[in-house]
């Protein structure tokens, strides 16, 4: 199976160079510094899990230089998939899967857009990794996982393919019984991003700190009830299991949302808080915990957009929750 990755950040970098290491053919997509060393020195990977490196890496910043796939990964942010997914086209065939990993619950749509329902499988993956230098990806914390299935969730000779191929890289994965489910379970616990980036707190600080505390608590809980009126299953417990996952991170631990707005980048603010936001519109519910940590990084996004010539700010509607 030919696999490319489309972004080789802290998820597409250590995914897919689990895949390559297993001795699969992947192609990674990157730029700048970050691929120069890719190309010159090979994909280092430095994980709490083991240390491995893929030498040599077949890297490129060109979708079409990538050839036809068999499987393209995403591991672009958010806000990056509706532009990127276009780009796609180019080696896209009859039967390729594309497998988006992106943090909120809009990314199968967009790609579905762009290429066509019978392309898409849905995703997420658990993990804290980041790019630390060009070259090096740093896996320092989560068991790494990554969860999917058809969007229609069933069991099709394609997913076991996929598994088939996780399994041999050594990848911990799973199909998923209802992949809507399990994208919202993830959806509710990364908007905790926003509030590490309003307060400038670790997860440590802020799950430690009685009054921040709350706040986590009252932000999972907008989020759950907007699920239930999006006829999501979630357990009815899901706050307090997020709680205890949110207590398992290491302390000095951020997310990406977090790190981007602290320094002054783009962020994937609109598919998280901003989500939630426009949801809570649609359903016509209050959700003012979200509604103040979107409102208050907004200024941000608008300022760290206006500095980048190579995205503008994302066109973004509340998610279709179709089955």
């Amino acid at each position: 199976m030919k696999t490319a990755i489309i972004g080789t950040g802290g998820v597409g970098g250590y995914f897919g160079g689990k895949i390559a290491n297993a001795g699969f053919d992947v192609t990674f997509l990157a730029r700048g510094e970050h691929l120069k060393a890719i190309q010159s020195n090979g994909l280092k990977v430095k994980s709490i899990s083991g240390d491995f490196s893929v030498y040599p890496a077949r890297a490129t910043d060109k979708v079409e230089e990538i050839g036809f796939a068999d499987l393209i990964i995403l591991g672009v942010k958010a806000w990056q998939v509706r532009p990127i997914a276009k780009e796609l086209k180019a080696i896209v065939k009859k039967n390729t899967m594309v497998l988006p990993l992106q943090n909120g619950v809009l990314a199968a749509d967009e790609v579905e857009e762009a290429l066509g329902r019978d392309h898409v499988i849905g995703g997420l993956c658990r993990i804290l990794s980041k790019v630390e230098a060009p070259g090096v990806i740093h896996h320092s914390g989560v068991d790494p996982m990554i969860v999917f299935g058809e969007l229609n969730n069933q069991k099709t000779d394609r997913v076991a393919e996929i598994k088939n191929l996780f399994d041999r890289s050594g990848i911990h994965s799973k199909i998923a019984d209802d992949i809507q489910s399990e994208i919202w379970r993830k959806f509710i616990t990364i908007c905790v991003s926003g509030l590490l980036a309003v307060t400038r707190s670790t997860y440590g600080v802020v799950r430690e700190l009685k009054e921040t505390r709350g706040m986590i608590r009252d932000l999972l809980s907008e989020i759950h009830f907007i699920s239930q009126k999006a006829g999501i299953h979630l357990e009815l417990n899901i706050v307090n299991q997020t709680m205890s996952d949110i207590d398992t991170y290491p302390y000095d631990s951020t997310a990406s949302l977090t790190r981007d707005v602290w320094d002054g980048k783009p962020s994937e603010i609109e598919y998280q808080n901003g989500t939630v936001v426009r949801l809570a519109e649609k359903y016509g519910v209050d959700v003012p915990v979200n509604r103040f940590i979107y409102h208050c990084i907004l200024p941000m996004e608008l300022k760290a957009r206006n500095r980048s010539d190579e995205f503008s700010m994302p066109f973004v509607s509340a998610p279709r929750i179709s089955r």
